[in-house]
């Protein structure tokens, strides 16, 4: 067996290093930011047209010979339309003197929407609609005021109600709707959690069920196994018939203690996979079993991910069994390489001189390779070799 660059004890098993994950998360921040630019800018250019409808309601109604002071309680009153999401109380007030004395309704009635889309029955809401409706059925100066019939105050009356009550019916319609939207998201939320639930507990249940028949039936037949082994083993005489009971006897144990194992994790209902071996046990696969291995590993990153090294550990397992399955005798040859940001696994055997007897295989190996290597993000192929062998190629990327 050659170990040609081989590096396996001193390997770090963790995570990536910073640089894969900072340029993972730029991106990221990137998108983030751009994200919540835009609303931004929405709502900037939604409170400037506001503030320009305000101060046309003013400069539109306004007299030739305006009162000084008149002119400024209005162009005060557009002003506080912009820090209304801020200060919705004292917005709605700062509007107050503007409408009484001056012409700005609209900037009166903005504010008072916002106040109730904020506070909805809250005693402000109210006391600022009093207000608002106060400016509206008083007439400034006083003196014109008291000068008007008593039908005018009516309708001015009348119009007040209409000038108070639509801000607030509009507020508290907004603020009903983002309540409902977000018990509605509440309520999702409370489903979602619901069915993940059920799910973890349907799939407890049935990791139970697996875990039981494995430990009554796989783990009874290993066991039985490794009893007949250990029993050939105490009885024979003949060295070669010794050595194959004790490679029997070796083996089972070895499988019987990875079956409980993989038996803990499923009754533990734990999503994690448990301790696996990874690369740096690939010394002892090798050794343990009955085929020529050339070995090669090259360029391993310093930081392995747990994942990767299990599963390149399994892709070599796997493929080792095949070659003794499928092709005895041959000799495999075994390269492990990270490069370009991945660990880069290949296989390959040459033809067997004489076919064994054939051993039952259901075929699910190689599957269960390939289904492992697209949750990691990588790629699995296998080809025929020119020679009559085989081979099998793995890529699994270290940025996870």
């Amino acid at each position: 067996m050659s170990t040609e660059g081989l590096s396996i004890p001193g390997i770090s098993m963790g995570s990536p290093g910073a640089g894969a994950a900072d340029r993972v998360r730029r991106p990221a921040l990137t998108g983030l930011f751009t994200s919540m630019r835009r609303p931004v800018v929405m709502m900037l250019a939604f409170d400037a047209a506001l503030v320009l409808l305000a101060v046309l309601d003013v400069w539109l109604v306004v007299p030739g010979k305006a009162q000084p002071y008149s002119t400024y309680l209005s162009a005060a009153a557009c002003l506080a339309v912009v820090f209304r999401r801020k200060f919705p109380f004292l917005a709605a007030l700062a509007t107050v003197p503007g409408f009484l004395a001056g012409w700005s309704q609209l900037a009166a009635m903005i504010n008072l929407g916002m106040l109730a889309t904020r506070r909805q029955s809250h005693w402000q809401t109210w006391l600022c609609a009093g207000l608002v409706w106060t400016c509206r059925f008083v007439r400034w100066p006083l003196a014109d005021f008291a000068e008007l019939s008593w039908r005018e105050h009516i309708l001015d009356g009348i119009y007040g109600v209409l000038v108070a009550g639509m801000p607030i019916a509009i507020g508290m319609l907004i603020g009903a709707r983002a309540e409902i939207s977000n018990k509605l998201a509440e309520l999702a939320t409370s489903r979602d959690r619901e069915r993940r639930f059920h799910a973890d507990a349907v799939r407890a249940e049935e990791r139970a069920r697996l875990a039981r028949e494995m430990h009554d039936v796989v783990s009874h037949q290993i066991t039985l196994i490794a009893m007949q082994a250990g029993a050939l083993q105490a009885q024979t005489t003949d060295s070669r018939s010794l050595e194959t009971a004790q490679v029997i006897r070796k083996l089972s144990t070895r499988t019987l203690e990875e079956l409980r194992s993989l038996v803990s994790v499923l009754r533990s209902g734990s999503d994690d996979d448990g301790p696996q071996p990874g690369i740096t046990e690939l010394d002892r696969l090798i050794r343990s079993t009955d085929v020529p291995v050339h070995l090669t590993v090259e360029q391993l990153p310093e930081f392995l991910p747990n994942q990767v090294s299990a599963a390149a550990y399994r892709t070599v397992q796997e493929c080792l069994t095949n070659v003794y399955k499928h092709a005895p005798g041959a000799t495999a040859s075994i390269r492990i390489r990270g490069e370009g940001g991945a660990l880069k696994v290949e296989v390959k055997n040459e033809r067997a001189e004489a076919p064994g007897a054939a051993l039952p295989s259901g075929g699910h190996g190689l599957t269960g390779l390939a289904e492992r290597a697209r949750l990691l993000g990588g790629s699995f192929e296998t080809s025929d070799t020119e020679d009559g062998g085989f081979r099998v190629r793995a890529r699994y990327p270290l940025d996870r």
